[in-house]
């Protein structure tokens, strides 16, 4: 039976546990040029040390008006690659494989002038109105994200994920409440993230996985539910979708009768349901810093990775200590050996 730290392969990607650190935005680019600084560098190494199998690198924007502040990082330029090489190299060197998350934050460009969106929909009043992007300008769009996939396989990462959750571009383009256009991309609200998934694996070795990250649930006032993405989900697979990473949310004020739960695993059934009806693997995320629950997860066959966020921002060693907690015998860093033995 597989447990937390079984070794698991999807194409080309061999990881030696299950264990995943999701993308969590730092904001700490202060020349706010999209390059990585030495912050960076600590805040992923460090996990890589601390035994991480597969690490998530940051929502990383196409474009600078797609931030979501002018402090996040960016892959629309050559000159940006070098920075992130410099991280994926190091990360390697400690055992781990590392991924980055490809993204556009649309409406929610919370810095941008005028930000970009489907339709000129404000996410709420704090937030300012987008321009609606013309078809020209979606199909251009889509190029972008093709030239930051290039970008970073040109920087050694060894998966992709794109962001097609929490009320970014993508999964603004798939919702019925953001997506209120008229020409071929509201007709049909898949064809976006279709294009994207399509463009990024034309930059992507054949035996590279792509991820996409995406909101099962949307807890919004005639938002959709899981039944939905399923069957938007079913599209991105035939598209070249490879696993996905099962979050919920971001794509309005939360609704009177949609509130998303707080308790622990609280997602967890998303992914399930995502992973039987698709046949497809996913990453499950959400309140899974207990090594026992995260543990249970891959047991029970609810999801192939478990991501741990908040748990690994506030332990960056979270995997070692799991591995002890759990009575696994894991390779540890040498230096470290004699704090792990009984």
């Amino acid at each position: 039976m597989n447990h937390l730290f079984s070794p698991y392969t999807i194409k080309n990607l061999e990881l030696k546990n299950r264990v995943v650190m999701p993308p969590m935005c730092q904001y700490s680019v202060y020349a706010e040029d999209g390059i990585p600084t030495s912050w960076h560098q600590h805040h992923y190494v460090s996990r890589a040390i601390g035994g991480t199998g597969l690490i998530i690198v940051e929502m990383t924007d196409v474009e600078p008006a797609g931030r979501i502040t002018n402090r996040d990082l960016g892959l629309w330029s050559d000159d940006q690659v070098g920075a992130f090489t410099k991280i994926v190299d190091e990360v390697h060197q400690h055992g781990a494989k590392i991924a980055i998350q490809i993204a556009h934050a649309g409406r929610k460009a919370e810095d941008a002038e005028t930000p970009v969106a489907p339709s000129a929909i404000a996410f709420d009043e704090n937030y300012k109105t987008p321009r609606a992007l013309e078809t020209e300008e979606v199909k251009g769009m889509v190029e972008k994200f093709r030239l930051a996939v290039r970008r970073a396989v040109q920087a050694g990462f060894d998966a992709i994920e794109l962001h097609g959750a929490h009320g970014y571009l993508i999964h603004q383009f798939t919702s019925p409440l953001t997506n209120k256009r008229e020409d071929e991309y509201g007709k049909d609200l898949t064809k976006f993230g279709v294009e994207v998934i399509k463009a990024a694996k034309s930059e992507m070795p054949a035996d590279m996985p792509l991820i996409m990250r995406i909101s099962a649930k949307e807890y919004v006032d005639g938002g959709y539910g899981i039944e939905e993405s399923i069957e938007f989900s079913k599209v991105f697979k035939e598209a070249g979708v490879d696993m996905f990473h099962v979050s919920s949310g971001g794509e309005g004020p939360i609704g009177a009768d949609g509130r998303p739960g707080t308790h622990a695993s609280y997602q967890t059934p998303l992914a399930r349901e995502i992973k039987k009806a698709l046949d497809i693997p996913v990453i499950a995320v959400g309140r899974l810093e207990d090594p026992i629950l995260a543990n249970s997860i891959i047991g029970n066959e609810e999801a192939d990775l478990v991501a741990v966020g908040r748990g690994m921002l506030r332990q960056p060693y979270w995997t070692l200590e799991a591995s002890k907690t759990l009575n696994k015998k894991i390779e540890l860093p040498e230096q470290y050996e004699l704090a792990f033995k009984h």
